[in-house]
C-alpha cells in the first residue's frame, strides 16, 4: 500500500508508492555519450581554454598560473549564470521586485586527467575537492553582496552536465534560496518546540532503527532519508552538530572524503553509473543560527522524471522505499 510521509524539517509530504516499487536493475540508465565528444578544455595542457584560474593546488611552489602540473584548479564559469561585477540595484516595479543578477559562478576541476566519474578519484583527490569548496566559501564570504553559496555537481547529461570531465560548481547568491530557507525555518520551528536540532534527532533515530543507514564512520553518516523525493536519494550528514561546512577540521575532511567516495561508489555500482546531482546545503552567511541548522550533502540520482502531478501538487511519487534503497546500497560489494 502506498504511504504518505511527512518531512519533519519543512513539512513536505512525499508518496512512497510501494506497489510501483522498482529494483536497482529496473532503474539502470543507458550509458551516455560524452557531452563534449572530443576536445576537453578541463584536461591538463588546455589551461588557456578556460578563464584564468582563481584557485590552484600544486605541489610545485614555483608553479606558474594557468600552466600544467596542477592537481586541482578553480576557474570562473565561462558561461556564468550570474555576473560578479556591479551592484544589486534592488528596485520595485509596481508590485514586483527586481535586482541585478549579481553573483559568482565558478567551476572546480577536480583532476587534470580526463576522469568521468568522481567515485573513481582517489580519496586524496576528493579531500582536495572538499578543501577547494571550503577555500572558495571562505573567500566569497568576504563579499558583503553575497548571502549564500551553493556547491553542486552535475554528473551526466541527464543531470545537466555539459562536459564529461568530472567537475563541481559553486554559485554565490545575493539571496538565500527558497529550498534552503524552508529547511532553516522548519529546523527553527522544530528547535523552538523541542529545544533540539531536527537533523541531530534524525541521525539518532536512524542509528537506533538501523534500517535506512547505508554506512557511517567516526564523523559522518550516510542514509536514505525517511521521506525521499526520488529513488535512491541519499544524504550524508556530520554526526556532530555543525551549521557551517566551511568550519570543517582537517580530520573531518578526511572522514568526509571517505564517506563521499564510499557513497558514490555504492550508487555507481548499484545503478550502473547513473547521472546524478549532489548538493551541499550550508547555512547562509548572515543571520546564521548555529543551534538550529545542520549542513549536509544530498545526492539525487536522475532515475525518474518530475511530471504533472508533482508540479501541480508539490507531492513527489517515489517508487522505491528508502528502506530498500539503504539495503541495496549497504549490502553492495565495492
Amino acid at each position: 500500500m502506498p504511504e504518505l510521509r511527512k518531512d519533519p524539517i519543512i513539512g513536505r509530504w512525499v508518496i512512497i508508492a510501494t506497489e510501483r516499487a522498482k529494483r536497482p536493475t529496473d532503474l539502470h540508465v543507458p550509458a551516455e555519450d560524452s557531452p563534449e565528444g572530443g576536445f576537453c578544455p578541463f584536461c591538463e595542457g588546455n589551461e588557456d581554454k578556460t578563464p584564468p584560474e582563481i584557485l590552484v593546488y600544486c605541489k610545485d611552489a614555483e608553479h606558474k598560473p594557468n600552466t600544467p602540473c596542477w592537481s586541482l584548479r578553480g576557474v570562473p564559469n565561462k558561461f556564468p549564470a550570474l555576473q560578479i561585477e556591479g551592484g544589486l540595484n534592488k528596485r520595485g516595479e509596481g508590485m514586483f521586485d527586481r535586482m541585478n543578477g549579481i553573483g559568482a559562478h565558478e567551476v572546480i576541476i577536480e583532476t587534470p586527467q580526463h576522469v568521468k566519474f568522481m567515485s573513481t578519484l582517489t580519496k586524496e583527490q576528493i579531500e582536495d575537492s572538499l578543501w577547494a569548496y571550503r577555500d572558495r566559501i571562505l573567500d566569497l564570504k568576504k563579499d558583503k553582496r553575497f548571502r549564500y553559496v551553493l556547491i553542486f555537481k552535475n554528473q551526466g547529461i541527464a543531470a545537466g552536465a555539459s562536459l564529461e570531465h568530472t567537475n563541481s560548481q559553486i554559485i554565490a547568491l545575493p539571496i538565500v534560496p527558497k529550498r534552503v530557507a524552508e529547511e532553516i525555518e522548519g529546523a527553527k520551528r522544530y528547535y523552538a518546540y523541542k529545544d533540539r536540532c531536527v537533523y541531530c534527532d534524525i541521525i539518532r533515530q536512524e542509528q537506533e532503527a538501523n534500517v535506512r543507514v547505508i554506512n557511517e564512520n567516526r564523523d559522518f553518516i550516510s542514509i536514505s532519508p525517511f521521506t525521499p523525493r526520488f529513488p535512491f536519494e541519499t544524504w550524508i550528514l556530520p554526526k556532530s552538530h555543525a551549521a557551517g561546512f566551511e568550519d570543517l577540521l582537517k580530520e573531518e575532511v578526511e572522514q568526509l572524503a571517505f564517506m563521499l567516495k564510499d557513497t558514490l561508489m555504492r550508487i555507481d555500482v548499484v545503478l550502473n553509473n547513473p547521472p546524478y546531482n549532489y548538493l551541499i546545503h550550508n547555512s547562509p552567511f548572515h543571520n546564521r543560527d548555529g543551534d538550529c541548522y545542520h549542513w549536509h550533502i544530498e545526492i539525487i540520482p536522475k532515475l525518474t522524471k518530475v511530471a504533472g502531478f508533482e508540479w501541480g501538487t508539490g507531492f513527489y511519487i517515489n517508487p522505491t522505499p528508502p528502506e530498500e534503497t539503504a539495503k541495496y546500497l549497504r549490502e553492495v560489494k565495492i
